[in-house]
């Protein structure tokens, strides 16, 4: 089974890329609610380049990293990783009111597949909001 979150955030495919790929723009969005931030993130954007991000709660109780290699990168179009033995791809489609992001993630053990679809979904949710918001 897989899990499945989507967005459609009303800006250019090119300002959505780059806010999903580049690791300036994601420290700025990538949370799943106000009490958790990224402090830091790296990404080598080239199949066998890999990414990470550092997560951590707000008030210092609590941290991780968020690391994975990329299987496939498609400019505009897709980016698929691996993290752990875990997969997720991420689509970006061109649409009439804007650009539908798609991201499909094997899920973990640990958490429900609600609690997991919710905590991505709120993630994306932040990136939709930070992309529409910025200049």
């Amino acid at each position: 089974m897989k899990i499945t979150v989507d967005a459609t955030i009303q800006a250019a495919i090119e300002k959505v890329w780059q806010a999903y790929t580049t690791p300036e723009a994601i420290v700025k969005w990538n949370a799943a609610s106000d009490d958790w931030h990224t402090t830091t993130a790296s990404v080598d954007l080239r199949v066998g380049g890999e990414f990470s991000s550092r997560m951590e709660a707000k008030d210092g109780s609590f941290g991780f990293d968020f690391a994975g290699t990329y299987t496939e990168v498609v400019p505009h179009q897709r980016l698929a990783y691996r993290f752990g033995d875990r997969a997720a791809v991420v689509d970006f489609v061109v649409e009439p009111d804007g650009v539908s992001v798609a991201v499909t993630f094997d899920p973990e053990n640990i958490h429900s597949i609600e609690q997991q679809q919710a905590g991505w979904q709120a993630i994306l949710n932040n990136f939709k909001c930070y992309v529409e918001q910025s200049e």
